[in-house]
């Protein structure tokens, strides 16, 4: 299979190259040539464990590699989850799904990508005398996902931007308190939007990206989105075979990378009868689907700080398909939005998209409806997506991260204290981090002066 930039002039890779690529070199993103058409594979996947599932969704996209380097990369991939079934739906009433994400090395759903992303990076260096830096930008769990994936990968060092003072502390700890030589926190003094602005700045320099060998964790990394699809197909096959097609699956909602991997699985053949965008306050993703005007508008600090984003990354792939694979409109939008950050689209069609907002007022109290109504801890952002569950059709909550890493407002909410002993281990050790101002040019001095070659 081969890929296309949404912005037209990325080349034509085939998958390693474009993971290796992270970026396109056009500023686009990488996103298949055509779907693959799973509607007749998928009965016959009925009984598949996760990681026989995940193998034989990613050959479809991964024909460049052996499939028996496939498989055991896969295999490696899920060996470190909790749950013998890696991704487990829970039944919370009738036709109430929850799909539980958080069984993880780093107990949330970015785990299901990044382990894997890890493990592929790390072959894809085997095959070259080359070395890695890893960039990314975090709003709180992708940073400890993708440093957690890249410990003891040789020949990559890995540095991850976040908003200073805008993470959980639990999820500044998993990043900060590794102890590892590789790893190289940087708290930037402003929002995830100011982080992820500067990864994607340094990714357009060319020159630069070549000279330090950058690689890609976020999801503009077309290995995350695929990787993510998995799950969702893995949900429907456990479904009643009829509550498939109508299925709902509501989805906690940043950089919308999580929610266009369902909507992929979708456009590939998986039964579904439609995905709910579910945003906490920095709700530019609900305003979107509500009037068809994409504007930023100011990040508010939230109970849900994953989900404090105002430009999601992932969307120019949504635009990319929702006009039709036209790369000129895309990059259209693309500098328009950059320019004046406001995009009205002209009859706007959200295929098979909803959305929803909840405020922090509403979230601590709808973690404790959850626990009094169905007898589970869900922490803030699995709590946003129970904003609105009206309809007759069957619902799949994607919950997307253990309530431990959200004690506090867990406790304040039910009484009860979530815990778990990976994170408690952390509170004894030293945090070590770099913060600087959200400038593109100090964080590549920094990284000039960290990175491997």
């Amino acid at each position: 299979m081969r890929y296309v930039s949404t912005r037209g002039k990325g080349g034509n890779p085939r998958f390693l190259e474009a993971v290796s690529e992270g970026l396109a070199p056009d500023g686009g993103l990488f996103v298949p040539e055509s779907m693959p058409d799973i509607s007749k594979l998928y009965p016959t996947w009925e009984n598949l464990s996760y990681p026989e599932l995940c193998f034989e969704f990613l050959r479809l996209f991964a024909d460049d590699m052996p499939e028996a380097d496939l498989k055991k990369l896969v295999a490696a991939s899920y060996k470190n989850f909790d749950d013998a079934q890696i991704a487990p739906l829970r039944k919370l009433s009738d036709k109430l799904y929850m799909l539980e994400l958080f069984h993880g090395p780093t107990l949330a759903f970015k785990d299901f990508a990044l382990q894997f992303l890890g493990n592929l990076n790390e072959y894809i260096l085997s095959k070259t005398s080359r070395v890695m830096n890893v960039l990314g930008a975090t709003s709180g769990d992708t940073g400890s996902a993708a440093i957690n994936g890249m410990l003891g990968k040789r020949g990559v060092n890995i540095f991850i931007l976040y908003p200073e003072g805008r993470i959980s502390p639990l999820q500044e700890r998993q990043m900060a308190c590794t102890g590892a030589d590789n790893v190289f926190p940087i708290a930037i003094r402003g929002t995830f939007d100011d982080a992820q602005a500067i990864v994607k700045e340094l990714f357009g320099d060319l020159e630069f990206k070549a000279k330090w060998n950058l690689g890609a964790v976020n999801s503009i990394n077309l290995a995350r989105i695929l990787a993510q699809c998995v799950y969702y197909v893995y949900a429907s096959l456990r479904l009643p075979k009829s509550e498939r097609e109508n299925a709902t699956y509501i989805v906690p909602t940043g950089n919308f990378g999580n929610v266009l991997a369902g909507w992929l699985a979708w456009k590939s053949g998986m039964p579904a009868g439609g995905f709910k965008v579910a945003t906490n306050q920095n709700d530019i993703l609900f305003r979107l689907f509500s009037t068809g005007v994409y504007k930023i508008g100011k990040v508010e600090p939230s109970y849900a700080p994953s989900m404090d984003i105002q430009v999601a990354s992932n969307f120019e792939r949504f635009i990319y398909f929702l006009l039709d694979r036209n790369s000129d409109s895309v990059r259209n939008v693309m500098e328009t939005f950059k320019k004046t950050g406001s995009w009205k689209f002209e009859n706007f069609k959200a295929e098979n998209f909803t959305s929803s907002r909840m405020d922090d007022a509403r979230i601590a109290d709808t973690i404790a409806k959850v626990r009094r109504d169905y007898g589970v801890t869900i922490d803030p952002h699995t709590a946003c997506a129970f904003a609105d569950l009206s309809g007759d059709s069957s619902k799949v909550v994607l919950a997307t991260a253990h309530p431990a890493k959200f004690p506090e407002l867990i406790e304040k909410a039910t009484g009860v204290k979530p815990v778990s002993p990976a994170l408690e281990a952390l509170l004894s050790r030293k945090i070590e981090k770099t913060v600087m101002d959200a400038d593109a040019q100090s964080v590549r001095s920094f990284i000039e002066s960290r990175g491997i070659k």
